[in-house]
C-alpha cells in the first residue's frame, strides 16, 4: 500500500486528493495536510472584499468531506520536509509518505515593499481572511464618502487577473452606491502595458482592458515600481524600456489594494538547504515535464508554488501566473504519473498547461483562452460580455459544489471541453 501525502487543500490540493483517491482506490492511503480547516474558494475573494459575498458563501469545512472519501486530514502547518527520510513534520508530528505532492500555494511577500499589506497601509484579496478584513474597510471607506483609490500589482507579482477584477468590481459597486464620482481610481502595475497579464497578452487583451478602463475612467501607470505605501499616498517609480526611472508619482489614496509578489512557503524554500536543485532562489519548486522534482522522483508539485520563468523580459519584473485550468492539468498529470510509478512504470503523462480564464468585471466579464498558457500558442483569444459575468458566477457555484461532493471533473465537463479541443494532458 502506498501513502500519498499532499500539502495544501486549496484549488489545487483538494482536487488532487479527491482524484488520486478515486484513481488508486481503497488499497492506498491519502493524507491532506492543511494549515486551514476550511476550503476557501479564492477566486471569489474580490466579491467578498466589497461585501457581495460572505465568508460562509465561499467556504466549507474540510474534515467531513474528506472523511466521507476516506481521505485523512491533518490540520496544521507543515514546518519541515525531510525528502531523504520521506517525511513531513507538522510541528512535532511525523508524517511518513511514499509520494509527496506540494500544493502549498505561495508566501505573500508584502515585506518587499514598505507599507504594503494588511499589516501596513493596504488591503489584500489574496486570502479569504484578508478579503474579509478588506470588506470591513471597504464599508468604512464608502460610509465616509469614498475618496481616491489605488489598485494593481507591484513589481515581481505574477497574479494580475484579480487586480483587474477588483478594480472593475469596485467601480461597479461604487456606481451602485452613487459615489463613483467621488472616487478617482488609479491602476498601478508592473506590467509593460495594460492587459499583459504576465503572459505577454492573450488575444487582444491589451485593447479589451484598455478600452474597459477608459470607459470606466480608471487611469493607469504601467512599468511601475511601487517604492512605498502610506495611509494616504502610494509612491510609484515609472521606468522606461531600459528599466530607468523616468518619473516618480505620488498618488493620493484612501483605499489601496496592491497584489504582492509571491515566494515559496518556508517549509518548501528550506529544501534548498538539502539540495539546491529542489527550488529556485524565490523558493518555488523546480519540476520536469511530468510535474516531478528533478532531485527526488517521488516528489511532485502543482499550482502557484511551481517554478515557471517569466514568459518574456520586461522593464519591471513580471512573474508568470498559474491559472485555474492550467493547475487542473497539473493535477491530472500527477495523478496518472503516481499511478504509473506504483505500477512499476516510468511517469508518462505531461500536462497541457492550457489556460481557460473567466474574469468578472462587476456588471460584465471577460474570458481568455490560451492554449498553451505559455507562448507561442496554438489558440489564443479574449472576449468580453455580460455572459462572461454570469459564467463566472455559475463557475463559482459549480466548483464549490464539486469540491463539496468530491467530484473535481464531472464527465459532462470533460466531454464539453474535449469537444472544444481543450484537454488536460498532451497526446502521447
Amino acid at each position: 500500500m502506498a501513502h500519498i501525502v499532499v500539502i495544501g487543500a486549496s484549488t489545487g490540493g483538494l482536487p488532487f486528493a479527491y482524484d488520486i483517491k478515486k484513481t488508486l482506490g481503497s488499497g492506498h492511503q491519502v493524507t491532506v495536510i492543511s494549515n486551514n480547516p476550511n476550503f476557501n474558494f479564492i477566486p471569489s475573494n474580490p466579491w467578498l472584499a466589497v461585501g457581495w459575498r460572505s465568508e460562509e458563501d465561499i467556504s466549507f469545512e474540510l474534515e467531513p468531506r474528506l472523511k466521507r472519501k476516506d481521505i485523512n486530514l491533518i490540520v496544521g502547518e507543515a514546518t519541515e520536509i525531510k525528502p531523504n527520510d520521506n517525511q513531513v513534520m507538522v510541528g512535532d508530528q511525523v508524517v511518513d509518505y511514499d509520494y509527496l505532492v506540494l500544493a502549498t500555494g505561495p508566501k505573500l511577500a508584502f515585506d518587499e515593499v514598505e507599507g504594503l499589506g494588511p499589516d501596513g497601509h493596504s488591503v489584500s484579496i489574496c486570502t479569504t481572511a484578508h478579503a474579509k478584513v478588506a470588506s470591513s474597510e471597504w464599508e468604512t471607506f464608502c460610509n465616509n464618502g469614498g475618496g481616491p483609490i489605488v489598485v494593481g500589482a507591484v513589481q515581481g507579482a505574477s497574479c494580475f487577473g484579480p487586480a483587474y477584477e477588483f478594480a472593475t468590481i469596485m467601480d461597479t459597486d461604487l456606481k451602485k452606491r452613487g459615489i463613483r464620482d467621488k472616487c478617482p481610481m488609479t491602476f498601478v502595475t508592473a506590467e509593460p502595458y495594460i492587459g499583459h497579464l504576465g503572459l505577454g497578452g492573450v488575444g487582444d487583451s491589451k485593447g479589451l482592458l484598455e478600452s474597459e478602463f477608459r470607459q470606466r475612467h480608471i487611469k493607469w501607470i504601467t512599468n511601475a515600481k511601487v517604492a512605498s505605501v502610506s495611509a494616504d499616498t502610494v509612491t510609484v517609480e515609472e521606468v522606461d524600456d531600459a528599466g530607468k526611472t523616468i518619473k516618480t508619482h505620488e498618488v493620493a489614496t484612501k483605499h489601496t489594494m496592491l497584489l504582492p509578489a509571491f515566494k515559496g512557503v518556508d517549509a518548501v524554500a528550506k529544501l534548498a538547504e538539502v539540495d539546491a536543485g529542489y527550488v529556485n532562489p524565490r523558493g518555488f519548486v523546480m519540476i520536469n515535464s511530468h510535474q516531478q522534482s528533478p532531485v527526488k522522483d517521488n516528489i511532485f508539485s502543482l499550482g502557484v508554488n511551481v517554478a515557471i520563468p517569466p514568459v518574456e523580459a520586461t522593464p519591471v519584473m513580471c512573474g508568470t501566473p498559474k491559472t485555474g485550468y492550467m493547475i487542473e492539468s497539473m493535477v491530472t498529470a500527477i495523478v496518472y504519473n503516481i499511478e504509473d510509478m506504483i505500477a512499476g512504470n516510468a511517469p508518462s503523462h505531461i500536462p497541457t498547461w492550457n489556460a481557460v480564464c473567466i474574469a468578472d468585471m462587476g456588471d460584465t466579464g471577460a474570458a481568455f483562452v490560451a492554449m498553451p498558457q505559455i507562448p507561442p500558442r496554438n489558440v489564443t483569444w479574449a472576449k468580453k460580455g455580460k455572459m462572461m459575468h454570469l459564467a463566472k458566477i455559475a463557475f463559482e457555484k459549480f466548483f464549490i459544489r464539486n469540491m463539496k461532493t468530491g467530484n473535481s471533473e464531472p464527465a459532462y465537463q470533460k466531454y464539453i471541453f474535449k469537444m472544444l479541443g481543450i484537454e488536460r494532458l498532451k497526446k502521447k
